[in-house]
C-alpha cells in the first residue's frame, strides 16, 4: 500500500513538476522569441558577461543546503531555520562583493555599461536567497503544483514587462529588468503560498550536519558552475559581444529541453529515491527505468533540433541570428548527455556520497580547461567541438562510481540507451537530407517535425521500446 501511495505520488509529482517546468519555460521560451526578435545579439552578450558573477554566487546561496534538506530524513524547524538564515548571510555577503566588484568586471571587459547593470542584477542574490528553503520545503513533500503556480505567474508577468520595454526601445535593459522582477515575484509567491516560517533560532549542530553533506555538493557545483561559464568569460573577453550573444542563444536553445525534462523527472525520483536509498536492488531498477525514460524524451527532440537548426532559427529569430544555427547543430549533440550525466550524479548524492561528485568534477574541469585552452586559439565554433568532446569523455567518468554504489556500469547503460540514439540519429539523418525539397522555411520546419516524429514514433512501435508504452500509460493516467 505505501509503495503504491509512493508511485501515486511520484507520477502526479512528475506531472506537476512538468507542467511547472514547461508551463514557465513556455511562457519565457516564447516571450523571448518575441525579444530576441527586437534586440540585437549584442544585448544578450552584455546580460551573458555577468553570467558567470551571478551563477558562481547563486551557487554559494544555496551552498548545497537544498539538497541535503531534500536528503534528510527527519527534518524540523530548526534546521529549516538555519538553512534559512545561512542563506540569508551568504546572500547579502554576495550581493555586496558584487556591488563593489562591479567596476573591476566593467573593466575587464571593457564595457562602461556593466557597472549599473551589475549592482541592477545583483539584487537577484538577495531576492534567491530568501526562497531557497521555501523550495525545499514543497520539493519535500512532492508538492510540485504550488511551485506551478508561482513559477507560472513569475514568468508571465516578468516577460510582459521584459516584452513592453524592449518594444519601447530600452534595450538591454529590458533583460536585465526581467531578470529581476522574475526573482522578486518568485521570492514574494513562495513566501505568500508557504506556511513555513522560520523560527528564531540557529543551531550549530544542524548546520554542522547539513554543511558536512553541502559543502561538498558547494565545492562540486562550483567547479560546474565556474566551468559552464568560462565559454561566456572567454568569448567576451577574446571575441565581441555580437559572438557572445549568438553563444549564448544557442546554449541556451540547447540546454532548454534537456535540462528542463531531466530537471522535472531528477526533481521527483531525488526525493522518492532518497526514501529507498538503502535498497540497492531497487535503486538498481529503478534507476535504469528513469535512465531509459530520460534519454527516450531527450534524445529525439535533441536531434531534431540539431537536424531543423537552420530553419527554426530563421523562422523563430530572423536571419539576423543564422550565426546561431552551427553552434545549436553541435551543442544539441552535447546537451543530450544531460540527464545521463544528471542522473548518474543523483545517484552519488543519494547515497550520501557528495566527496565523490567532488572528485568527478575536479576530474571533468581538468580535461574540460585543457581542451579550452586548445580550442580558443581558432574560433566559437571550434570551441562548441571541444565543448562536445569533454561531454563524451565526462559521460565515461560520470558512470564510474554508479557502477561501485549499485553495481550498474557503463556497458550496461550504454546498452539499454543505444537502441534510442541510433533511431534518434537515424530519424534526424531522414529529416535532414528531406530539407532540401521545401523552399520555404516555416514548411521545412512544420514537415521536418512531423516526419521526424512520425519515423522515431513507429521505429519506437516496431522495435518494441518499452519507454513509449509507459509514456503513454502516464498519458492516460
Amino acid at each position: 500500500m505505501e509503495d503504491q501511495s509512493l508511485k501515486a505520488r511520484t507520477i502526479k509529482g512528475v506531472l506537476w513538476s512538468a507542467s511547472e517546468r514547461f508551463g514557465s519555460q513556455g511562457i519565457h521560451f516564447i516571450l523571448g522569441i518575441i525579444i530576441a526578435r527586437l534586440l540585437l545579439p549584442s544585448d544578450y552578450g552584455l546580460i551573458g558577461m555577468l553570467s558567470v558573477f551571478m551563477a558562481v554566487s547563486q551557487t554559494f546561496i544555496d551552498s548545497g543546503f537544498y539538497k541535503a534538506l531534500v536528503r534528510k530524513k527527519e527534518l524540523s524547524d530548526v534546521d529549516f531555520s538555519t538553512a534559512f538564515y545561512f542563506n540569508i548571510v551568504i546572500g547579502v555577503l554576495c550581493y555586496g562583493l558584487l556591488f563593489v566588484s562591479a567596476p573591476y568586471i566593467s573593466s575587464f571587459y571593457h564595457e562602461p555599461r556593466l557597472t549599473i547593470l551589475t549592482r541592477v542584477i545583483g539584487l537577484n542574490l538577495i531576492f534567491n536567497s530568501f526562497c531557497v528553503v521555501q523550495r525545499a520545503y514543497f520539493t519535500i513533500r512532492i508538492d510540485f503544483k504550488t511551485q506551478t503556480k508561482i513559477t507560472f505567474i513569475a514568468s508571465f508577468c516578468s516577460g510582459i514587462a521584459a516584452l513592453f520595454l524592449a518594444y519601447k526601445g530600452w534595450g538591454f535593459w529590458a533583460l536585465a529588468i526581467q531578470s529581476v522582477l522574475l526573482n522578486l515575484l518568485t521570492a514574494l509567491l513562495f513566501w505568500l503560498y508557504s506556511r513555513w516560517r522560520p523560527l528564531w533560532c540557529f543551531s550549530k549542530k544542524s548546520f554542522v550536519d547539513m554543511f558536512s553533506f553541502g559543502s561538498k555538493l558547494l565545492a562540486s557545483g562550483l567547479l560546474e558552475t565556474i566551468y559552464q561559464n568560462l565559454y561566456t568569460i572567454v568569448i567576451g573577453k577574446k571575441f565581441s559581444a555580437t559572438d557572445l550573444g549568438y553563444y549564448t542563444r544557442a546554449y541556451g536553445f540547447a540546454i532548454l529541453p534537456s535540462e528542463n525534462i531531466s530537471t522535472v523527472l531528477s526533481r521527483v525520483f531525488y526525493p522518492v529515491l532518497s526514501k529507498m536509498q538503502d535498497d540497492d536492488e531497487w535503486l538498481y531498477y529503478n534507476y535504469r527505468r528513469l535512465l531509459r525514460l530520460s534519454v527516450y524524451i531527450v534524445f529525439p527532440i535533441m536531434i531534431a533540433m540539431a537536424a531543423l537548426s537552420t530553419p527554426m532559427i530563421s523562422f523563430l529569430l530572423t536571419d539576423k541570428w543564422l550565426e546561431v544555427a552551427p553552434l545549436l547543430k553541435l551543442l544539441s549533440f552535447a546537451m543530450m548527455l544531460y540527464p545521463v550525466s544528471l542522473i548518474n550524479l543523483n545517484i552519488i548524492m543519494v547515497k550520501g556520497r557528495s566527496d565523490l561528485t567532488l572528485r568527478l568534477e575536479v576530474v571533468k574541469k581538468i580535461l574540460g580547461i585543457g581542451v579550452l585552452c586548445i580550442t580558443v586559439q581558432y574560433s566559437v565554433f571550434v570551441m562548441c567541438c571541444g565543448l562536445v568532446f569533454t561531454w563524451y569523455i565526462g559521460l565515461f567518468v560520470n558512470t564510474y562510481y554508479t557502477e561501485k554504489l549499485i553495481g550498474l556500469s557503463i556497458w550496461s547503460q550504454l546498452k539499454d540507451i543505444y537502441p534510442i540514439f541510433l533511431l534518434s540519429i537515424f530519424s534526424g539523418v531522414v529529416v535532414y537530407l528531406l530539407l532540401p525539397c521545401f523552399s520555404v522555411v516555416w514548411v521545412q520546419l512544420l514537415l521536418g517535425c512531423i516526419i521526424y516524429f512520425f519515423i522515431y514514433a513507429t521505429g519506437s512501435y516496431m522495435l518494441g521500446l518499452p519507454e513509449l508504452k509507459e509514456i503513454l500509460n502516464i498519458i492516460k493516467k
